[in-house]
């Protein structure tokens, strides 16, 4: 198996990413995601904020590369994503696969897609026109308790 992970506090084109990237399996797919220019609540956003703890976060994203790539039978996978500040419209996320078959490659795409989404260490914040907001979901942001109290 073969994973590259790459997080980012800079644009990257994915395009680029993918051209360097150059996997000669016989299937690929790709998919690339955008910073949504409406918030969870429906207001408009100005960008988005993502924190991350690096060790762990590198960590999680190669055992959810290895997991999925194992289960779906692909040999290699590309993970970009951003950390920082990300404004509306700009990549947020890349992954792609590779295999010998494309439902080997499509499968741990998605596959790998989702387990990101829902499993991996990032705090993101919506950055509104009136205000900013810890978005709640796949790592919600929580304030630590002093000695149990709420």
């Amino acid at each position: 198996m073969a994973i590259a992970i790459r997080l980012l506090n800079h644009p990257f084109d994915p395009r680029d990413a993918l051209g360097a990237w150059c996997w000669q399996e016989a299937a690929q797919a790709q998919f690339i995601g955008r910073v949504r220019g409406i918030g969870v609540n429906g207001s408009p956003l100005r960008g988005l904020w993502l924190e991350h703890y690096p060790p762990m976060t590198e960590t999680m994203l190669e055992n959810i590369c290895r997991e999925e790539l194992g289960r779906h039978g692909a040999s290699a996978a590309l993970v970009y994503h951003r950390i920082g500040t990300v404004a509306v419209g700009e990549a947020i996320v890349l992954v792609a696969t590779a295999g010998d078959r494309r439902g080997q490659a499509l499968a741990s795409c998605q596959a790998i897609l989702e387990a990101l989404k829902h499993r991996a260490p990032f705090w993101k914040k919506e950055l509104g026109h009136t205000g900013d907001s810890w978005v709640p979901g796949n790592t919600p942001y929580r304030v630590p308790t002093l000695g149990g109290l709420d």
